[in-house]
């Protein structure tokens, strides 16, 4: 399937477009996507919300701050032109309490994680049902290639095995942050689900220098292929900015290295290809400083953020010539505290990552035994 080759830049479009409230504002940027190395764009809430866009009012309005209809399909169009796919951010287990249909709710009124603004939908109604499907035929028929499915964990897996449409040649991931990944893939029908637990133990490992802990989430990543490839990020609109997260900068690269060598389909959140800093809070207004505007155009970039930007495109590079990558098995080759050997193999193929957090050299007893210097990461055999 074409989702096996991709790799998606993530934008939050009413953060990115806050300067000039437009979706044409995203036009600008789509060429900047494919230098970066991306084929998908990956928006956030598109539609009519009260405030922060997963607060949804109606799912088939494209909302006014960011343009109409017209603005959607022209850069839909756009984008096609150049190749780049369009996935869309589906929130159907919430939504405002000025949506169109309160008959809708949930009766017990539950809200979603006691945000009161946020109420659960009633996902045993078949008028729910109806209208889901209807939501996603209605965009995909406009299209859409691909949907994000959001707090995917707080619905029933039946509910989306009843509402895909699987007429089209369609992708659809859901936000699933703890638990049976496998098993709720199974259950949903979904293709994908967002793997959490290896963003998280990429950057606790090198941040607490224990690649054991790695080494082990690797172990229960390789056995969700069995079931499905998973959808792999180290950072995206809901979680401290990758740069801000890690304690030594210079660990930077091993995070992204790790990322685009380990099966999976890769997203980049804006503004991390160009080492953004930003610290998610729990309180209101929290999300604000992880999902900032853009200038007008690239060329309002600060170019201090030119060597970030230039790694992801060679590691993007790395993953665009190995394109088997996105289903390698990741063999543990190597293992201590502060080093790690990973070999990534599928079939006859393998690349080797050698990664290195300790102040001292580390010596990899793999092949011709290779001494790497302090805080540095190589790929053994560059494509």
């Amino acid at each position: 399937m074409w989702a096996d080759h991709a790799i998606w830049w993530q934008v939050y479009p009413l953060g990115f477009t806050a300067e000039s409230h437009t979706l044409r504002h995203l036009e600008n940027w789509l060429d900047y996507a494919i230098e970066l190395g991306c084929n998908g764009l990956l928006l956030g809430p598109v539609f009519a919300s009260e405030t922060h866009g997963y607060d949804t009012i109606d799912h088939f309005r494209i909302d006014p701050r960011l343009g109409d209809e017209a603005d959607f399909d022209r850069l839909v169009a756009k984008a096609h032109d150049r190749g780049l796919r369009i996935a869309l951010d589906g929130v159907f287990n919430h939504v405002a309490r000025s949506f169109v249909h309160p008959e809708w709710f949930r009766g017990d009124g539950a809200t979603f994680e006691g945000h009161e603004h946020l109420v659960a939908l009633d996902h045993s109604n078949p008028a729910v049902a109806q209208y889901v499907g209807d939501v996603l035929r209605h965009w995909l028929d406009r299209g859409v290639d691909a949907w994000r499915l959001d707090a995917a964990y707080a619905v029933p897996p039946e509910f989306w095995r009843e509402v895909l449409p699987r007429d089209r040649d369609a992708w659809y991931f859901g936000e699933v942050i703890h638990g049976d990944y496998a098993g709720y893939v199974a259950k949903s029908g979904l293709d994908s689900v967002t793997q959490y637990e290896l963003w998280k133990a990429i950057w606790s490992s090198l941040n607490d220098g224990n690649f054991f802990e790695l080494s082990y989430a690797l172990g229960r990543h390789n056995a969700l292929l069995d079931t499905f490839v998973p959808q792999t990020f180290v950072g995206n609109h809901d979680v401290t900015r990758l740069a801000t997260r890690l304690d030594d900068e210079r660990h930077l690269g091993h995070a992204l290295a790790i990322l685009f060598m380990v099966a999976g389909v890769p997203s980049v959140y804006y503004g991390d290809e160009q080492a953004f800093r930003g610290l998610k809070e729990d309180r209101a207004g929290g999300d604000d400083a992880i999902r900032p505007a853009f200038p007008e155009t690239p060329d309002g970039l600060a170019p201090y953020g030119l060597p970030t930007f230039r790694l992801h495109q060679e590691l993007i590079g790395v993953r665009r010539r190995h394109a088997w990558l996105t289903r390698a098995q990741t063999k543990v080759e190597h293992v201590t505290n502060q080093s790690m050997a990973l070999r990534a193999v599928h079939g006859d193929e393998s690349v080797l990552l050698l990664l290195n957090v300790s102040d001292q050299d580390a010596e990899f007893p793999v092949e011709d035994a290779v001494v790497l210097p302090p805080h540095s990461w190589r790929f053994l055999t560059r494509p």
